[in-house]
């Protein structure tokens, strides 16, 4: 049973930092193509950043040099440090693992809430 389970959300103010973190389980991170997305109100999941199984990394736009994706493979997790927050990227945050088998696992999510 796949297993992905965010934390590291909380309430910071603009202009701080925050580190999620997707432990996983039943899968191997290293393996897979993992994801950190974001949901605000009334709006879309849209995709922050990923990494794919050689390490190969990209970003949206909105984030690029504020956030960083990596993973550690000993400790089977998935890591997005958040710097220079802004009230814009208030959101939950989702980690999702997409398999070698393009099987597609979500974890339930994290809270972001940047104050102005």
């Amino acid at each position: 049973q796949v297993q992905l389970v965010e934390s590291g959300g909380g309430l910071v103010q603009a202009g701080g930092s925050l580190r999620l973190s997707c432990a996983a389980s039943g899968t191997t991170v290293s393996s897979n193509a993992m994801g950190w997305y974001r949901q605000a109100p009334g709006n879309e999941r849209e995709l922050v950043a990923s990494i794919a199984s050689d390490g190969t990394t990209t970003y949206d736009d909105s984030v690029k040099g504020r956030f960083t994706i990596s993973r550690d493979n000993a400790k089977n997790a998935v890591y997005l440090q958040m710097n220079s927050l802004k009230p814009t990227d208030t959101a939950a945050y989702y980690c999702k693992a997409r398999t070698v088998y393009l099987v597609t696992y979500w974890g339930q999510g994290t809270q972001v809430t940047v104050s102005s």
